[in-house]
C-alpha cells in the first residue's frame, strides 16, 4: 500500500485543519487500520490517532482527545484527522499509516504533511 498525505499548512492557535491520507491498495481499504502519527522538530514520531477498519474503535492520544477527529471513507481509500482547537505544540509533520493486523506494525506515508501553528 502507499500513503499520500496532504493538507497540512499554517494556523493560527485556536484554528482548524483537515488532514488527508490517501491510499493506494491491490486490496480492498477496509482490510487495513488506520492511523496518524507526527513528529516535531527534535522529537521522535509520536502516535496522534487510529482507527478500525471499518471505522470502528477510534483511539487518540491524550495530548489531543476531544481536539481531533479521525474518521475513514473505504470507498474512497482514505482516512482523515480533523484537528480543533490547535495549540503551538501540535505544530509537526504528520504523517498517515495502515496496517493490515491488529498487532501489526504500521505502514508510514515517505513524505509527511507539515502543519504549523502559531501563537
Amino acid at each position: 500500500v502507499q500513503l499520500q498525505a496532504s493538507g497540512g499548512g499554517l494556523v493560527q492557535a485556536g484554528g482548524s485543519l483537515r488532514l488527508s491520507c490517501a491510499a493506494s491498495s491491490g486490496r480492498p481499504f477496509s482490510n487495513y487500520y488506520g492511523g496518524w502519527f507526527r513528529q516535531a522538530p527534535g522529537e521522535e514520531r509520536e502516535f496522534v490517532a487510529s482507527i478500525g477498519r471499518r471505522g470502528e474503535r477510534p483511539d487518540y492520544a491524550d495530548s489531543v482527545k476531544g481536539r481531533f477527529t479521525i474518521s475513514g471513507d473505504n470507498a474512497k481509500n482514505a482516512t482523515y484527522l480533523q484537528m480543533n482547537s490547535l495549540k503551538p505544540e501540535d505544530t509537526a509533520v504528520h504523517y498517515c499509516a495502515t496496517k493490515s493486523i491488529l498487532s501489526g506494525p504500521y505502514t508510514f506515508s515517505d513524505l509527511g504533511t507539515l502543519v504549523t501553528v502559531s501563537s
